[in-house]
């Protein structure tokens, strides 16, 4: 009987040990630091606008820093509230992110309703960079300035047709603020992104645009840069000055960018990953690519674009009021 005893449990102890060994790659797996799988950043615009162009060198230097495919995916559509809404309801993992402009969450949801609450729906991880651009014109129309281009404007009202990446954008409300403050008719053409808004620019099928993918047109002449949408002038344009300068104070719209994440995507993910974008948004590598683009990227806490958010949420509210803005 002993003997037997002997037996059944020499035969229990070496199914634990098969046990063990069969789930112990799936403990291991579950204690991998994170990421240790592809990570998909969701662009909601398609490929080659602004969203994408700066998209591509964060997706690199996430890729080499961690050993880990960064992935870009492209959903447009509904100016970006589709790809918007899909990461919103994807599982909060850490492996999906929305790689996206403000006006994703500050512009499009107080012009209509949209399958998802910007202030709920999403957690704040890093921002990656603010335009530095400003409006252009084709060079036949005449103005090199600001002033010189509304007066152009007050004498050909509605002639001029500004090109931007789609309604609710806010490239577009740049346009609204502009039209609000200097008094002109400026026909608002909007786009499903940016490449096809700069495509008919260059044909001359709309007049101005406002956007950093035009900026190598002006670098070769194709196009003239009538001022910068910033507190700071742009480095590659030294000699154009800023709206402000020009005489159009609080007028920028700001256009900046951020990363962010399911609501539920766990909290130790989210600092890892800001830690990890601070770090490589102040090398000297990545201001050079960023600048390349005509970005510039100011470090934040998930805490200060939570803040930096709600101050945007309501100007663009007010400009949105005041100047009447509809997406029609």
């Amino acid at each position: 009987m002993n003997d037997r005893n002997a037996a059944i449990g020499r035969r229990a102890a070496l199914a634990g040990i098969g046990a063990s060994a069969i789930a112990m790659p799936a403990i291991v797996r579950a204690q991998a630091p994170w990421p240790n799988r592809p990570v998909k950043l969701v662009v909601p615009y398609a490929p080659g606008g602004a969203s994408d162009t700066m998209a591509r060198p964060w997706a690199d230097k996430l890729t080499q820093a961690y050993g880990q495919p960064f992935v870009i995916d492209n959903r447009g559509g509904a100016a970006g509230t589709i790809g918007a809404e899909a990461v919103a309801k994807a599982t909060p993992d850490g492996y999906t992110f929305l790689f996206s402009p403000n006006s994703i969450f500050s512009v499009v949801p107080q012009l209509r309703k949209v399958g998802y609450d910007p202030k709920k729906d999403f957690a704040p991880v890093g921002r990656v960079g603010d335009l530095h651009c400003g409006f252009v014109i084709r060079p036949e129309i005449g103005p090199s300035t600001i002033k010189e281009t509304v007066e152009y404007a007050k004498k050909n009202p509605g002639k001029l047709a500004y090109g931007s990446s789609g309604l609710g954008t806010s490239a577009q409300l740049r346009v609204e603020m502009f039209k609000l403050r200097a008094g002109v008719d400026i026909l608002h053409v909007p786009y499903r992104g940016s490449a096809d808004a700069m495509n008919d620019l260059l044909a001359g099928q709309v007049q101005m645009m406002n956007e950093i993918i035009v900026l190598p047109h002006v670098k070769a002449g194709k196009l003239k840069l009538l001022c910068i949408n910033h507190e700071k002038r742009n480095p590659d344009f030294p000699d154009i000055p800023t709206l402000t300068e020009q005489g159009y104070p609080d007028s920028d719209v700001p256009i900046w960018y951020s990363m962010q994440a399911p609501a539920a995507t766990p909290k130790e993910v989210i600092a890892t990953f800001n830690r990890k974008m601070v770090e490589i948004a102040q090398t000297e590598d990545m201001i050079r690519r960023l600048r390349e683009v005509s970005v510039i990227c100011p470090p934040q806490t998930p805490e200060e674009i939570t803040a930096f958010l709600e101050k945007d949420f309501a100007a663009n509210g007010k400009l949105i009021r005041e100047a009447n803005v509809k997406l029609d």
